[in-house]
């Protein structure tokens, strides 16, 4: 069975915190973050010699940075583009959604810089970063509404995180304008994206958030998805899909104007300060980690569950980690408690919880209703706190 899947690598799933943690991290943004960002690029026709693939890779491959998430349960591994020479990066809202801590590389190599979370749209899966120091090269940006099907392109990323410099692959847009349901693997969660770039150059783990570049070296689309017949995702794959940088950019754009929206979220997130996942996977049914067999991440939780763990009920957000010291805690919520409840709507599902908190502000007030893994009922109103600064 072939399922569209995210394109970060999940080394532990910081991505489970889907927004119930934090995505904000670092010194609060400079100045220099308000520099423009970069407009199209003149059209360049294609070269006659054909797609040269290795002069591409060394004009975009410095521009193109490593990022690595951590959160509560271990770390995600994505791919970032840099904007400006201070410092702004482009890349997916799912390979930084959920953590704590965010760093980059440049291009595999060298120092690892502390990232700054300046805004995220969820629906449209774009997040615009801040790398804290350094003067950075650039992408260029092209516009994707000159691409066509035909058009041969080039995607570069963090491919399975290896070390080293990026992985370079190449193929031709296969499609435009595609809708699809693209799942996290590690929450059961989906995303539906729309009018996304269908391309037939390989796109593995890790390459979330990387460009994917045309044959005059011009960032037309962030590298989002893969098409996978494994059951883990962890295969490449020849159909793969691109969020046109077009799009993109005129969300960059308005975060960092600073305009949130009903998509839009701007610097810290409110959180809970819970991880959440499915039934299916805190029981060990879906293939994602069960609950229990994690291994430590980089916030101290409250809870650890047993092996052969069993929900109490079989819909809900299950809690997987508890952060010390954030309204959750203080409410009693524990590892293994379902939350079936929140604001008075019923919870089926993590993506239930996630909808009825998205949007709302630091200072909100939600009442959550829970069943604790021995059966019993919890209840708590709970203020949402800003997320850490770590």
């Amino acid at each position: 069975m072939v399922a569209l899947v995210a394109t970060a690598l999940l080394a532990g799933g910081a991505g489970a915190g889907i927004a119930l943690a934090v995505t904000n991290n670092g010194p609060s943004p400079t100045r220099s973050s308000s520099a423009p960002l970069p407009t199209a690029a003149p059209l360049t026709p294609a070269s006659s010699q054909g797609l040269n693939v290795g002069a591409i890779a060394k004009r975009v491959e410095p521009a193109t940075v490593d990022i690595t998430a951590n959160g509560p349960d271990g770390q995600d591994e994505g791919t970032g583009m840099v904007l400006t020479p201070s410092g702004i990066v482009l890349t997916n809202n799912h390979v930084i959604d959920g953590s704590t801590v965010v760093t980059a590389q440049v291009d595999g190599s060298g120092k690892s810089y502390p990232v700054t979370v300046l805004g995220t749209d969820e629906t449209d899966d774009v997040a615009l970063l801040k790398l804290n120091g350094g003067d950075f090269r650039t992408v260029t940006i092209g516009n994707s509404s000159a691409i066509n099907v035909g058009d041969q392109v080039v995607a570069i990323g963090n491919a399975l995180a290896l070390s080293g410099s990026e992985t370079v692959t190449n193929g031709i847009i296969s499609a435009t304008s595609r809708s699809v349901s693209v799942e996290d693997q590690s929450t059961g969660l989906t995303e539906n994206l729309k009018g996304l770039f269908q391309t037939s150059a390989p796109i593995n783990p890790g390459n979330s958030g990387g460009p994917l570049v045309d044959s005059a070296g011009q960032v037309i689309g962030i590298n989002t998805a893969e098409a996978s017949s494994s059951g883990s995702g962890e295969s490449a794959s020849n159909v793969g899909f691109a969020i046109p940088i077009n799009k993109a950019m005129d969300i960059a754009r308005q975060i960092q104007a600073g305009k949130p929206s009903a998509t839009v979220d701007i610097g810290t997130h409110p959180v809970m300060g819970v991880e959440v996942t499915t039934v299916a996977c805190a029981e060990g049914q879906d293939d994602c980690a069960p609950l229990g067999s994690t291994s430590p991440g980089t916030v101290p939780s409250i809870g650890e569950p047993s092996s052969g763990y069993t929900a109490p009920v079989s819909h809900g957000a299950v809690v997987s980690e508890v952060l010390q010291g954030f309204p959750a805690q203080a409410a009693g919520l524990a590892v293994g408690d379902v939350i079936t409840s929140c604001n008075g709507a019923a919870i089926t599902s993590p993506s239930g919880l996630v909808a009825q908190l998205s949007h709302l502000k630091v200072g909100s007030k939600v009442t959550v209703g829970w069943v604790t893994d021995n059966g019993s009922l919890g209840s708590a109103t709970v203020t949402l706190a800003a997320g850490p600064n770590l």
